[in-house]
């Protein structure tokens, strides 16, 4: 492949109905779908993708859905988490982990102590960045972001791109060149990340997230490396 994405996002959408599909329980959805991110981001290091970024719950996602569905993906993010925190793979290729959204103010404490030890043990990491979105909507990171300059500036004159960028929970992060949906739905949910999806490609798999393997992801970056870019021009 001549030209890689550099940022890759991914929205693994389709768990619920996968599990449905096969007379399973929900939470079996989502646990299939946690081992499949498992095997994503090996394969996306092997492909040398710098950046890559998982959609793992809305806002709506954790106040919506029932009690027993939100306990069963809470209990699979600490599951997870601690496997990736306490495995050797992360330290071996120095890959950071950030989280992004409203992770604190919605999970219980002792998973929030897990991802803030995630962050804080892979800080200075800089060979892969692997990034979770928790608790996000990108509407919310917008309004969040325009709050905060408001308080900074008092003419519209005096913003520039870097200023927008510089306020946005996703301030260390690159622009997306690829975003990946499952799930057959080929729509984007909640302005996931709306300034940095101005210029990204977009690939929708009809296979639910559960049977997106690691040969799917590396289809799409092929499919990517054949397009063209052209930016306006």
């Amino acid at each position: 492949m001549n030209i890689l994405p550099k940022h890759v996002v991914v929205i693994p959408d389709g768990n619920r109905r996968w599990a449905k599909a096969l007379g399973k329980e929900i939470w079996e959805g989502h646990f299939q779908g946690a081992k499949n991110t498992e095997r994503i981001i090996e394969h996306a290091k092997k492909l040398n993708i710098q950046y890559l970024s998982f959609w793992g719950s809305s806002e709506d996602n954790l106040a919506k859905r029932p009690l027993a569905e939100k306990k069963a993906l809470l209990d699979i993010y600490l599951k997870n988490f601690t496997r990736l925190i306490k495995g050797e793979e992360v330290f071996r290729d120095r890959v950071r982990v950030s989280i992004v959204g409203k992770w604190r103010e919605q999970f219980p404490a002792p998973l929030v102590a897990l991802l803030d030890r995630c962050i804080e043990e892979t800080k200075m990491h800089d060979q892969y960045y692997l990034n979770f979105f928790l608790a996000y909507n990108g509407d919310q990171e917008m309004l969040s972001a325009i709050g905060r300059i408001a308080e900074q500036y008092d003419k519209a004159s005096s913003i520039t791109e870097k200023t927008i960028k510089e306020n946005l929970w996703t301030k260390d992060l690159p622009s997306v060149d690829l975003l990946i949906r499952t799930g057959g739905e080929p729509h984007l949910s909640a302005g996931f990340m709306m300034w940095d999806m101005a210029n990204a490609q977009l690939f929708f798999s009809e296979k639910n997230y559960p049977d997106f393997g690691p040969d799917d992801f590396k289809g799409a970056i092929e499919e990517y490396s054949k397009r063209s870019r052209r930016l306006g021009e």
